[in-house]
C-alpha cells in the first residue's frame, strides 16, 4: 500500500529540507518523492541531510508544475496551516493517512507540501481533493517542511501496519470494473475543461465569475470522489449539450 503513496514538495528553497524529507520518508517505508521546481537539486547538502536515504533522492522525479506531479493520481491531499476562503474537506494527519491507504488500492495518491515560507497557493490547493492540517501549537504553528513530511509519513506507516496484509492494490482493483475505480487528476482536469467550455457555450455563467463557479464545482466533484465511469457520463452530458446548442445556432441561420 505504501508503494502507491508519493510525497510531493513544491518549490522547495532549501536543499537540506529535501534531504531531510527523504530521510523521513525512508524511515517510514515511503520511497516515491516528486519535486516541483526545487531551487537546487541535486545538491551535496541534500545528500548529507538524507543520512542514508540516497536511493530516495536518486529516484526523485523533478517536474515543472504541480499538475504534472499529480496527473496520474486518484487522490491528492494538500497540506495547509491556514484557513482558506474556499472550503475543502480538512483531515488531520491520521485521517489523511487512512484516506491515502484507502485510495491507494485504486492507484497512486499524493501528499503535497508547499513552500517553506508560504505553503501552497489557493490555485495549487484547488488541484487537491482535500486538505490535511497538522494541529500544532496555535501560537507557533509553522512546521519545517521536513518535520511535516515526518508526521504524515509516520501516520501512513501506522495506518499500513494497522491494515496488516489485507488486499494488495492489484487484487483490490481486480474486484472492480476498471471504469469504477477513481478518476485520475488528469482525467478530472479534462472533465473540468470540457465542463467549462460547455457552460460558456450555453451562456450559463451570465454575470457570475466563471472562476468562482468552476472552483465550487471542483470542490463538489472532489468531495464526491468521482470514478472514471462518472467522468465519462459528465463528459457525455457536456457533449450532448454542446451538440444541441450548435444545432440551435445553425437553425437560426
Amino acid at each position: 500500500m505504501l508503494e502507491n503513496i508519493r510525497i510531493v514538495l513544491v518549490h522547495t528553497s532549501h536543499p537540506g529540507n529535501i534531504g531531510a524529507a527523504a530521510r523521513a520518508m525512508k524511515n517510514m517505508g515511503l520511497n516515491k518523492l516528486t519535486l516541483v521546481r526545487p531551487k537546487q537539486h541535486p545538491s551535496f547538502e541534500a545528500y548529507s541531510r538524507a543520512a542514508g536515504a540516497d536511493d530516495v533522492l536518486a529516484d526523485a522525479v523533478v517536474v515543472d508544475s504541480l499538475a504534472e506531479a499529480i496527473a496520474d493520481c486518484v487522490w491528492v491531499a494538500g497540506t495547509s496551516a491556514r484557513s482558506r476562503t474556499v472550503k475543502w474537506q480538512v483531515f488531520e494527519p491520521r485521517e489523511c493517512a487512512a484516506q491515502c491507504l484507502q485510495h491507494s488500492n485504486e492507484g497512486e495518491v499524493a501528499i503535497v507540501f508547499g513552500r517553506e515560507s508560504s505553503g501552497l497557493t489557493n490555485e495549487e490547493l484547488e488541484q487537491c481533493h482535500a486538505l490535511v492540517h497538522i494541529p500544532a501549537n496555535p501560537e507557533y504553528s509553522s512546521l519545517n517542511v521536513a518535520a511535516a513530511v515526518q508526521v504524515l509519513s509516520y501516520e501512513c506507516r501506522l495506518a499500513a501496519l494497522a491494515a496488516g496484509e489485507g488486499e494488495t492494490p492489484d487484487t483490490a482493483r481486480g474486484n472492480k470494473h476498471r471504469d469504477d475505480v477513481a478518476a485520475s487528476v488528469e482525467q478530472l482536469d479534462g472533465m473540468y475543461q470540457h465542463l467549462y467550455d460547455t457552460l460558456a457555450q450555453i451562456d450559463f455563467f451570465g454575470t457570475n465569475n466563471p472562476d468562482v463557479v468552476m472552483r465550487r464545482l471542483r470542490g463538489l466533484f472532489n468531495r464526491a470522489q468521482v470514478t472514471r465511469r462518472e467522468v465519462a457520463i459528465v463528459r457525455g452530458i457536456c457533449s450532448a449539450a454542446q451538440g444541441k446548442k450548435a444545432g440551435r445556432t445553425k437553425s437560426r441561420h
